[in-house]
């Protein structure tokens, strides 16, 4: 689970198979009993028909919850951390990090930082579209080190600046618009 959605969706179908839920958190869910095969299998199609997977494995698992603490960290935090994302996801897993990095790249084929700033950059854009905020209170919002850094960033990644990335997302809403 990497949305609040995916979150409502599968208490909805736990709470449909009458499972009681003891949490359910993005990427992990923990119930009070143990449940039976016959009723994994009908979760899992209920979740696949709904275009998620159930993860059983403890691999998939520990990725699941490394994506779920950065995304919850990027998108859906008022507030950055105080300290480095590394001893962060560290800390929320009680893994090592080197331990979770290598395990992250070996599976997902990228590292953490570059999900980090693919995440970072996803949410400068979202924020950008909004138009709440500007550069400068963005890139503090986001924990960038200065309003270049995350500008910098952001070109690398889409190709434009934040500003001229702004001005093509209008142009493109007015539009749609006709």
């Amino acid at each position: 689970m990497v949305s609040l959605r995916c979150k409502m969706v599968v208490k909805e179908e736990l709470e449909s198979l009458g499972l009681q839920l003891a949490r359910v958190d993005l990427g992990v869910v923990e119930l009070r009993d143990k449940i039976p095969e016959e009723v994994i299998e009908k979760l899992r199609k209920n979740l696949t028909r709904c275009g998620l997977e159930l993860l059983d494995d403890r691999t998939s698992i520990l990725i699941e919850q490394i994506k779920g603490v950065i995304i919850e960290m990027i998108h859906y935090s008022d507030e950055s951390p105080k300290m480095n994302y590394s001893d962060y996801i560290s800390e929320k897993l009680k893994y090592d990090y080197t331990y979770l990095s290598n395990l992250f790249s070996k599976v997902k084929g990228m590292t953490i930082q570059q999900f980090i700033i693919m995440n970072k950059v996803e949410r400068v854009k979202e924020l950008l579209m909004y138009d709440e905020l500007n550069l400068t209170e963005i890139s503090y919002k986001l924990n960038y080190s200065s309003v270049a850094h995350m500008s910098n960033q952001f070109k690398k990644v889409t190709g434009l600046s934040p500003s001229s990335y702004k001005q093509s997302n209008v142009k493109r809403t007015s539009l749609e618009n006709f």
